[in-house]
């Protein structure tokens, strides 16, 4: 992005990224939302000024599996269910949590996972399935076989868990040989294989998880939000 800011701080809409994901979460129903915070996390804290959510601080970057345990002392008890979601992916939907709760609750989940399926899946986790189509794990890009590569349904980031199952479960995350990191995408295969249940709903448009890694990939982004906030006005007037 040529420049040391965080990620979630760059503008889309007219204001910093996070902000979208924060009102996503709120037009979903979701009354706490807990913000994982590490490097210049002084800008991402003014960024949500105006916005009540609570904070907790990643000290080291070693992964999205090190950053919920940063937050597990905060659900300590809590046997309600938590998404898991990535600040800077501006264009996800209220509706689209609201479905993954609706299917996570009705099978009674440990973790349901929404995935996308989308035409250049460069750089994001795959989602595996055996041979009667269930799902069986996330591997990440890096992580991936020739085979493996191929495979265009994706892991956009999207969690509902169970609480509970979610913090046992990533005490229980190895540290990656290759990336040295935690990966939360270990939690779904975890839980299965203790018998725990994982859904998986295709449930992610494509445009929706357009990465922002470079400037044009920010502008891209925000013509496609500003577009979908003005067909919003349109069709509430």
């Amino acid at each position: 992005m040529k420049s040391d800011l965080p990620k979630v701080v760059f503008e889309v809409g007219g204001r910093p990224m996070v902000c979208a994901v924060v009102d996503a979460c709120r037009g979903a129903g979701i009354g706490r939302i807990v913000v994982v915070v590490g490097h210049m996390q002084e800008r991402v804290r003014e960024a949500l000024a105006g916005y009540n959510v609570e904070y907790v601080v990643q000290d080291r970057q070693l992964g999205t599996g090190h950053a919920v345990q940063c937050a597990a002392e905060g659900f300590a008890g809590d046997t309600g269910d938590v998404f898991v979601l990535c600040g800077d992916g501006p264009l996800i939907r209220a509706a689209t949590l609201r479905a993954m709760i609706e299917r996570h609750r009705s099978n009674g989940a440990a973790a349901t996972l929404a995935t996308s399926v989308i035409d250049d899946p460069t750089g994001y986790g795959r989602i595996t399935r055996d041979s009667a189509g269930r799902f069986a794990a996330i591997v990440e890009h890096k992580n991936c076989t020739p085979e493996q590569l191929m495979i265009r349904e994706v892991n956009p980031s999207y969690y509902c868990f169970n609480a509970a199952a979610l913090f046992d479960a990533v005490r229980r995350v190895e540290r990656n040989g290759l990336s040295g990191e935690y990966y939360l995408t270990d939690v779904p295969e975890l839980l299965m294989r203790s018998g725990r249940r994982v859904e998986v709903i295709e449930a992610v448009p494509p445009e929706d998880v357009l990465s922002i890694n470079t400037p044009d990939d920010l502008a891209a982004v925000d013509r496609i939000y500003r577009a979908r906030a003005g067909a919003a006005v349109g069709g509430r007037a």
